[in-house]
This record gives structure tokens, C-alpha cells and sequence, in this order.
């Protein structure tokens, strides 16, 4: 029954976020109530489950989450993104357009919302496939597909940082694992666009925004360098923390505290802010304010902070239940593996849409099953962390609002949305299931 009342939770999740519309976080703390009322928990476990799955869970990750979009805003206010995106562009050479455009949105949607990453790239993607005489259709989708891989597979992004703290694994080891597994991932996407994607003609129209325009155009625009060290900063202290473990190296020295110290996310993701602040030709108190790029930053994240912290509630509560044991035993019988979070991401992400709110709740009904699937060192953690992030961008269709931002941009009607960027994210997210699979059997 603990199994049937799981499904059932699972799909009024999906049912309440997808035909009724209401917010994920709510949908999430309705459902915890209610399952945990069906199998029997007395109420103060309930509540208590409550309290601690939320508190726990953003204890954890809220500041992360909330940090890492803020260096987002002041790369995309700066025009630090555009930047980057501009000499990636000259070293891979402009005749390479799909290929220049998925590098690009890899490394913009590190830092930078998927959705807000497209909007901002698109009018540069249009003006370099007219100079390059392409179809818009190979390197629009080579861009949402770039944008798509870091932002499922690589903190600091929300999604994976959310099931890299609901999990309890190591960061650095997820974004170790993240970066090398997503890369091969773009690889097969840039391929798919290249060689499918753009057999479909679609008109460049040059139309830039006002916004990209003055982006471009600005003479105050941060250069590469000081760009990308935001970006790069915590991503090197949060892998050196994990690579210069004491307790991992069998050694002590002041130097390796330090470094334990400023890798920790928090601290990590904290600098990056203050590099930020080197960005804007000068800084401005009304940036830092209520009502400027932080305030609207700190909005931004809100949502998904919430959605984060009901997804820690649901994870309480299963784990409380008492289903792991039962699932656990059920599950193992079919030897799915490192396959079985994929296989869950991926259902919840199609039938829901959101990437992030895949990735939260998957690693919440996962989260008991952990020891008794034989997850249990932290590389087994981190891996099952990517496993479900590849899940989690599988498939992208109507009910996605990254699904409408990408062919309603670049001029493609449902059906060939369908084609092309749909069947890419399937490409993008199986790619990176097998290589998280091959690594698996490596390690393993």
C-alpha cells in the first residue's frame, strides 16, 4: 500500500502543478500532509517531519541558492554574460555557429537562469546565423540545449545544488562529476543540432532588443576575464575543499583548513558576490538595494527556495514513513542501478515541466531509498545527484516555459518545437545517463 499511496502522491503532485496550476510549493506541502496521513504517521510526526525536512533541507542550500542568483543578476546587468559570450564566439570562430552558440549557453546558464540566458543570447545568436547565411532552427536549438546541460547538470545552478543538499553530497565532487558528464552531453546536442536540427530552414530576422543592443553597444561592459572570474572562483574553491580533504588525504596543515574553509559553498558562492561587485564600471548603492539587482535577484530565487524547502518536507515525511525498507526491497529486485533516479527525474520533468521542481522532489523520494540501493559513499552520492539532473531534462515539451521561450524566439511552431528541441533535450538527457552509467562501472 506504501508503494500505491507513493504513485498516488507522485501523480496528484503532477495533477496540481500541471492541470490545476498551483505553485509547486504548495502542491508539495499538501501532498507530504496527505501521504503522510494515508499510511498512518501519528500527527506530531507529521509536524515534526514538517518542520525538520524544511528547516534542514534550506539550512543547508537556501543561502546557496540565493547567492548564486545574484551573481547571475550582475552578470546579466553588466553585460558580463555577453562578454563571455562574445569571445567564446572568437575562439571557436563565427562559421561555427551552433557549436559557438551551445559552448556560450553552457557557460552563461551556470550563473544565469536557462530562460533568462536564451533571451539574453537570442538576438546574438539571430545576428551571427544571418552573417553565417544558416537557418536560425540548428543554432537556436544548439542554444537551449547549452543552456539546458549546466543548468540541470552543474552548480552552482539551483536545481542541482537543491539534490546535492537533499542527498547530503559532496558539491565538489557533484560539480567534478557534473562538468566532465554535461560536456559529453553538449557534445551529442551541438552534434544533433548540427546535423538535424538546422536541415529545417528558419529565418534569421534581425530584430535585436533594446536591451542586447545596449548591452552591446556599452562602453562600461566588463571585459572577459573579470567576467568569467565570478563564475570560476567558487567552482575552484569548492572542488579544491573536496579534493584537499584532510580526512581524505591523511593529513592536517593550517593552509588545508583555510581552503576547507573558503570552499564551503556558502563562503565560496559569497566571494563570487563580491567579485561581482567589481563588474559595474561603478558601483551603485541603489544596485545593492531592495528595489535594485539584488532585490529582484532575491525575488527571483524565492520561489525556488520555497519549492526547495517543500521538496525537504516530502522527503521527511517519506523517509519517516518507513518506505524505504518497502521500496528499497521492491526496487533492488529489478536491478535498475544508477538508472532508477534518472528514470524518476526524467517522469517527473515530463509530465511537470519544471526541470528544478524534477530535480527537488526526485531527490526527495530517493533520499530513503539511498542505503538499501547500495548508494551510500560519497561518489555513489554525487553520482545519483547527476543522474537525476540528467533526468531532469528529459523531455522538454508544451508544459515547460523553457519549451515556449526557445520556439516561440526563434520562430518555430509547436510541432516543430516538438521535433527539434524536444527530441534534443531526450538526446541531451540520455547522453548523460549512459555516461553517468560508464562512469558508475568505472568507479564501482
Amino acid at each position: 500500500m506504501e508503494i500505491i499511496f507513493l504513485i498516488l502522491a507522485v501523480v496528484l503532485i503532477i495533477v496540481l502543478t500541471t492541470h490545476l496550476k498551483i505553485h509547486p510549493f504548495l502542491a508539495l506541502l499538501i501532498v507530504s500532509i496527505l501521504y503522510g496521513l494515508a499510511v498512518g504517521m501519528p500527527f506530531q510526526e507529521i509536524i515534526h517531519s514538517i518542520n525538520n525536512g524544511f528547516g534542514d533541507t534550506l539550512g543547508k542550500i537556501g543561502l546557496i541558492i540565493f547567492l548564486g542568483v545574484i551573481i547571475g543578476a550582475f552578470l546579466e546587468n553588466t553585460g558580463g554574460a555577453y562578454s563571455i559570450a562574445e569571445k567564446v564566439l572568437k575562439l571557436i570562430g563565427s562559421k561555427r555557429v551552433p557549436s559557438a552558440m551551445g559552448i556560450i549557453g553552457y557557460i552563461v546558464s551556470i550563473p544565469v537562469f536557462a530562460d533568462s540566458g536564451f533571451l539574453l543570447l537570442h538576438p546574438l545568436n539571430k545576428s551571427l546565423s544571418k552573417k553565417a547565411k544558416i537557418s536560425l532552427a540548428g543554432s537556436a536549438v544548439a542554444l537551449g540545449l547549452g543552456l539546458l546541460a549546466s543548468h540541470t547538470l552543474v552548480p552552482p545552478t539551483p536545481g542541482p545544488i537543491a539534490a546535492a543538499g537533499i542527498l547530503d553530497a559532496d558539491l565538489g565532487l557533484v560539480i567534478a562529476l557534473g562538468i566532465p558528464i554535461s560536456l559529453v552531453a553538449l557534445m551529442a546536442g551541438i552534434i544533433y543540432a548540427r546535423k538535424y536540427a538546422a536541415r529545417t530552414y528558419i529565418s534569421a530576422d534581425l530584430s535585436g532588443t533594446l536591451k542586447e543592443q545596449q548591452i552591446r553597444n556599452s562602453e562600461d561592459r566588463p571585459g572577459t576575464l573579470s567576467s568569467s572570474i565570478p563564475i570560476l572562483a567558487p567552482i575552484l574553491l569548492i572542488v579544491l575543499k573536496s579534493v584537499l580533504n584532510p580526512s581524505r588525504m591523511g593529513w592536517e596543515h593550517p593552509v588545508l583548513e583555510i581552503i576547507q574553509f573558503l570552499g564551503e559553498p556558502v563562503i565560496a558562492l559569497l566571494i563570487g558576490v563580491f567579485l561581482c561587485l567589481l563588474l559595474p564600471n561603478r558601483l551603485d548603492k541603489e544596485m545593492l538595494s531592495a528595489t535594485g539587482w539584488v532585490g529582484k535577484a532575491v525575488k527571483d530565487a524565492a520561489s525556488i527556495v520555497l519549492i526547495t524547502g517543500s521538496g525537504g518536507i516530502f522527503g521527511a515525511i517519506l523517509q519517516n514513513s518507513g518506505i524505504a525498507e518497502v521500496l528499497g526491497t521492491t526496487l533492488t529486485d529489478y536491478n535498475l542501478g544508477i538508472f532508477l533516479p534518472f528514470l524518476l527525474a526524467a517522469a517527473l520533468k515530463t509530465a511537470q515541466g519544471s526541470s528544478t521542481v524534477a530535480l527537488i522532489t526526485a531527490a526527495s523520494i530517493i533520499l530513503p531509498m539511498m542505503p538499501s540501493l547500495g548508494f551510500e559513499t560519497d561518489l555513489d552520492k554525487a553520482l545519483v545527484v547527476v543522474a537525476l539532473g540528467a533526468g531532469s531534462s528529459v523531455v522538454s515539451h508544451a508544459n515547460d516555459s523553457f519549451f515556449w521561450v526557445v520556439t516561440q524566439m526563434s520562430g518555430m511552431d509547436v510541432k516543430t518545437g516538438y521535433r527539434l528541441f524536444s527530441m534534443g533535450t531526450l538526446v541531451l538527457g540520455f547522453t548523460a545517463a549512459i555516461s553517468v552509467f560508464l562512469v558508475s562501472l568505472i568507479w564501482s
